[in-house]
């Protein structure tokens, strides 16, 4: 069996680790990329639905669904002995991560597989990488856009021509590991609201930390400790949360950083060998890259901007 291809729907779309989902579809395909079965479920997010405009599901519509508690054993079904497969994947991934990691629970996935990233390894000669610029490419014709079910039979009729196209060439399938988290907090923070409850004219400012008081001294030395004021950017999937393993790092004294730059002074990654831009930009700027693990070592004994 090749994969599970997935499409999710989420609440907001603004801020990553509070949205939620509020509809999920999966298509199972077996190792030829024939389609299996599939299935769907609307899911009460508890929240506010979000950009109602795009998806169409209203806080009422949505009020009687399961809650993703009651869908998690069924989704784990679907998805146990799997390759997740979807659009811009490591987004899909995080997205089901954290809905399991708030029930408690753990998703059966262990490989993800992105159909962007695969297009991109095809040499697909693709304007951008839109769900509907890849459908078009390979004839699929969209019936309901922004519906998870329809979107999730999209992205399975235009991954069936693209695997049969790497068999053909001898491509490499981009495959990359999937993380669960093992550490996660609901806990909500300065301008956020507790998510409990629909609150359908409520928007959350961006949450925006206080910027780092100490200056770059650099680079981060192999064999060294941090230093407070370093750059810190952040890749991939982490075991911790992500925005905990930033509160961390931004606690000792670090710069967390969105991107990476010649300033950058430390990249942290699970998976240096993934492609993503960061990673890419790491190399060519010379940026150290460590993993998670060896991170949560340093962050134990970050050095004082006073000391050499």
């Amino acid at each position: 069996m090749i994969d599970a291809d997935l499409h999710i729907r989420l609440a907001d779309g603004t801020r990553l680790r509070d949205d939620r989902i509020i509809s999920a579809a999966v298509y199972r395909l077996d190792g030829r990329g024939e389609v299996e079965d599939h299935w769907y479920t609307l899911v009460n997010p508890e929240r506010d639905p979000g950009p109602v405009w795009i998806h169409g599901l209203t806080s009422e519509v949505l009020e009687g669904a399961p809650l993703f508690t009651d869908i998690a054993e069924e989704f784990s079904a679907r998805l146990d002995g799997r390759v997740l497969v979807a659009h811009n994947a490591v987004f899909d991934w995080q997205m089901i991560a954290r809905e399991y990691a708030r029930a408690k629970a753990e998703a059966p996935v262990r490989q993800r597989l992105c159909t962007i990233a695969l297009s991109k390894e095809l040499g697909l000669p693709l304007p951008n990488h839109k769900l509907e610029t890849l459908a078009a490419h390979f004839g699929v014709v969209q019936q309901r856009a922004h519906h998870a079910l329809d979107d999730a039979r999209v992205l399975a009729e235009a991954f069936r021509p693209s695997l049969r196209a790497a068999a053909a060439g001898n491509v490499r399938l981009p495959l990359l590991e999937c993380r669960p988290l093992t550490e996660w907090s609901d806990t909500p923070r300065i301008g956020q609201q507790a998510s409990g409850g629909y609150r359908p004219s409520s928007w959350r400012p961006s949450r925006r930390r206080p910027a780092c008081p100490y200056p770059n001294p650099g680079r981060y030395e192999d064999g060294k400790p941090l230093r407070q004021g370093m750059r810190v950017a952040f890749s991939g999937d982490t075991s911790v949360d992500r925005e905990l393993l930033e509160d961390r790092a931004a606690e000792a004294g670090l710069h967390v950083s969105a991107s990476i730059s010649r300033l950058t002074s430390l990249l942290v990654t699970n998976d240096p060998d993934s492609g993503t831009s960061k990673v890419v930009k790491a190399r060519q700027f010379g940026t150290p890259v460590v993993d998670e693990a060896a991170f949560g070592q340093l962050l134990r004994d970050v050095a004082p901007v006073s000391e050499e």
